[in-house]
């Protein structure tokens, strides 16, 4: 619907499943390839799929629920919407795009949820503001990595990798003040690739 399009044009709500990219055909195919050449009994190796599927239960069932939510998102309007929104923030959105990145993985613990729930949403407010869809989304994971270090997934990993379990809230408290300046470092940068430095992005 316009603004976004200039007339109203139908959106197909086709899924295609590409079997062979998908990132879990090249696990299985390295999986197999594993079962072959360190010579595991078939049960050895049901037993360890079973073991790593039960350990997974719960990213996977996140990392669902979260792209589920992102195609409800795409296809019922509400990203563009939200787009069109932030995009009255004129030239300013440059410099916080980064921060949806940020925003999205402290919320996910995953920089590919993060790009599947704002990709679309940068992409939009970036043509409504005439600048590069190619640099915005490039800003969401940029400013998704700068994100990484205060998601609590990840905190909750590292302090029970290195035995500081109950450290947490210290760790946070450490990695927060340096994970705002990368992203606001990476704001300016983005704000001035997209008004000065154009000639930077294809």
């Amino acid at each position: 619907m316009p603004p976004v399009v200039h007339e109203a044009t139908a959106y197909a709500a086709v899924y295609k499943f590409d079997w062979f990219s998908a990132t879990g055909t090249a696990i299985l195919f390295a999986a197999l390839l594993s079962i072959v050449w360190l010579k595991m009994k078939p049960s050895a190796a049901i037993q360890t799929f079973g073991s790593t599927l039960k350990e997974l239960a719960l990213p996977i069932y996140s990392i669902g629920m979260v792209l589920a939510f992102a195609f409800i998102s795409n296809y019922s309007g509400l990203s563009s919407t939200l787009a069109l929104a932030l995009a009255h923030t004129g030239s300013a959105f440059t410099f916080f795009s980064p921060f949806l990145g940020w925003l999205g993985v402290f919320l996910t613990g995953s920089d590919t949820s993060s790009n599947a729930l704002f990709a679309s949403l940068q992409a939009t407010a970036a043509q409504q503001i005439g600048v590069s869809d190619v640099l915005m989304v490039a800003a969401n994971t940029t400013g998704g990595v700068t994100g990484k270090m205060i998601s609590p997934q990840s905190i909750a990993i590292a302090c029970a990798a290195v035995g500081l379990v109950g450290k947490e809230s210290d760790l946070f408290r450490f990695t927060v003040k340096h994970s705002l300046i990368f992203t606001c470092m990476v704001g300016v940068i983005t704000t001035l690739q997209a008004y000065v430095l154009t000639w930077m992005i294809p």
